[in-house]
């Protein structure tokens, strides 16, 4: 069984046993997380989708770390101006695993 779920912005397909580099979550390392936000979820020809959401679907998940993603580096240049900007991100991750896939009813 899948689902599709959304969080941070962003929608995730999610098998049970998953783990996840998702958007920072208020969380320390080993809490349970629940994600309401359910959009599909079925296996094979037995799947609901919701308009947009499921009620009473949930996918639960526990916190394995708090992490930081890769160094990006952005630049900025005009040509013939001698103007130059260099500017680094690192994005907050939070990675999960999914421990339970709850359909609606």
């Amino acid at each position: 069984m899948y689902a599709v779920i959304k969080t941070g912005g962003k929608q995730y397909r999610v098998e049970k046993n998953a783990v996840l580099r998702i958007e920072k979550l208020e969380s320390e390392a080993g809490d349970d997380v629940s994600f309401d936000e359910v959009l599909m979820v079925g296996e094979g020809a037995d799947v609901q989708v919701g308009t947009p959401l499921i009620e009473g679907a949930s996918v639960k998940a526990q916190v394995l770390e708090q992490a930081r993603g890769p160094k990006i580096i952005m630049i900025k240049k005009k040509r013939r101006k001698h103007h130059r900007r260099r500017r680094g991100h690192r994005q907050d991750l939070t990675v999960v695993r999914v421990t339970d896939i709850q359909a609606a009813g």
